[in-house]
């Protein structure tokens, strides 16, 4: 990690954990937004206009944060207006690489090897991880944002004219609804995925499993009675963060992780809906399993000798 903008010791999964030996995420550290008019968004400060070329995506296709944000990117038309760089999935002791792996980008925006030189080309006394999506202003030379929460409702409003209006993902009458799908599902599933991987106790371990597949088995009696997606007929925000997480279940989760009381395909409506997202034009070129696998596996903790399995089969990936 990054103290005080030097690069101090190598790359560990877990930087922090809380007194039950549970994995605790760092806190994102840019926060600003792009808006139509340069204004302050709900966080951060202004200055940072809507413009066509001006921005820059940084993303891990193996990285499902870095996933919501490549989806929005998609869904709203932004990928004339928003250039990108996919990092090297495999995680090296300096954290994120450039290039070196099939389908990964060298950085010619900025000549980086690793992330961790765009964090402090952006702030030379940063003290955290360099963690994915990033987004880039090409005209500052900064960082704009690195929360993917954030970068999911930039990439919906903040970019006006230059964006697809024809879909909302966080439409005004449903967003109590989105709110609190977002709210039920990001600590026991999105998060609870990678505290279940990276406890540090059979108590922590235990208490995420059940977490995940509590929070597995009420979307899919959800899904048995309604849909065909999470708030009824439109895909919103709330299925973007969950798509992420459940087309990466059975490739690294159910192994690597340790979540392996059933797979997704054991999950009938749950597989059916992750078809359906699959299905919308544009969002299966967002997935990529050999990154999310190689990534995955590459965790050096969890799996020493980085051995990548060659299954699990995914019928979804023949349909």
């Amino acid at each position: 990690m990054l103290v005080d903008g030097k690069w101090v010791e190598n790359w560990q999964p877990v930087q922090a954990t809380d007194a039950n030996g549970g994995f605790v995420r760092q806190v994102s550290s840019f926060r600003s937004w792009v808006t139509a008019d340069g204004a302050p968004g709900p966080t951060g400060e202004g200055g940072f206009a809507a413009e066509a070329g001006r921005y820059h995506l940084y993303v891990a296709l193996i990285c499902p944060w870095a996933s919501r944000a490549l989806m929005a990117r998609t869904l709203k038309g932004l990928e004339a207006a928003v250039s990108i760089s996919i990092l090297n999935p495999v995680l090296t002791e300096q954290g994120w690489r450039f290039g070196h792996h099939p389908g990964a980008n060298d950085d010619t925006l900025n000549g980086a090897t690793y992330l961790h030189e765009i964090y402090t080309r952006a702030d030379p006394h940063f003290t955290g991880r360099a963690t994915v999506p990033v987004l880039w202003d090409k005209h500052r030379g900064t960082i704009v944002n690195n929360e993917s929460a954030d970068i999911l409702r930039i990439f919906n409003t903040g970019f006006g004219r230059l964006a697809h209006h024809a879909v909302d993902l966080y439409p005004e009458a449903l967003r109590a609804e989105i709110d609190a799908l977002n709210a039920a599902i990001y600590p026991r599933l999105n998060n609870g995925v990678y505290r279940a991987g990276f406890a540090t106790t059979q108590g922590a371990y235990e208490e995420a499993f059940g977490e995940v597949f509590g929070m597995l088995d009420e979307l899919e009696d959800r899904l048995a009675s309604a849909g065909p997606f999470l708030a009824g007929e439109a895909l919103t925000e709330a299925d973007i963060r969950l798509f992420v997480t459940l087309v990466r279940f059975d490739a690294a989760y159910h192994g690597i992780f340790k979540c392996n009381r059933r797979r997704l395909a054991d999950y009938a409506h749950l597989s059916a809906y992750l078809v359906r997202v699959l299905a919308i034009p544009g969002l299966r070129e967002t997935v990529n399993i050999d990154h999310i696998k190689h990534g995955y596996y590459s965790i050096r903790a969890l799996n020493p000798n980085g051995i990548v399995p060659l299954g699990p089969q995914l019928a979804w990936l023949d349909d």
